[in-house]
């Protein structure tokens, strides 16, 4: 059965189907958010923008912990690992992929081969790989640890808005 959309009211605040209220609003001071992603183990979320920061914010008091600069243009692809190591990785505008610690808040190193703008960026569960998609009309996958692009997937006819791993299997 389809639940009914959320009711937003001007300021953002939204009533979810379940009747509950929106936990928190966050001030990015951008009107233009192009990703989020979710820590797996902590109260965090991870916002990427169009001014091309990445901010780090704790949901539960709403308060911004950190901001990573490094991308020219927006930021529209963003993962956090899986297993709760302290790594995200962001792509964007730039064509660039950069793997970030979050324990040292720095990027640790970038991933060069897009050609255009990166759209999606996603960890495996499991194995030291990134997927990225690409307006470049690929996808591809890297092993992060050795930080070489390890798979290209050409052939699409347009954009590739977006590429993601099977969440058990070795699928894209």
């Amino acid at each position: 059965r389809e639940r009914p959309p959320a009711d937003c009211d001007q300021a953002g605040l939204c009533t979810l189907p379940t009747g509950s209220a929106m936990l928190t609003k966050f001030d990015t001071k951008s009107s233009r958010v192009k990703g989020l992603a979710f820590h797996p183990k902590r109260p965090w979320i991870l916002a990427s923008l169009h001014d091309g920061i990445v901010q780090l914010w704790d949901y539960r008091n709403g308060t911004c912990i950190e901001r990573f600069a490094g991308h020219e243009g927006p930021v529209r692809g963003l993962d956090v690992h899986p297993s709760g190591q302290p790594l995200f990785v962001s792509g964007g505008d730039d064509y660039l992929i950069k793997v970030w610690s979050l324990a040292q808040r720095k990027c640790l190193f970038t991933l060069i081969g897009h050609l255009d703008y990166i759209r999606t960026v996603q960890f495996h569960h499991e194995y030291p790989w990134i997927v990225s998609a690409s307006d470049d009309q690929t996808i591809r996958i890297w092993n992060w640890q050795s930080r070489a692009c390890i798979a290209t997937m050409p052939g699409h006819s347009h954009y590739v808005m977006c590429a993601r791993f099977h969440p058990r299997d070795d699928l894209v």
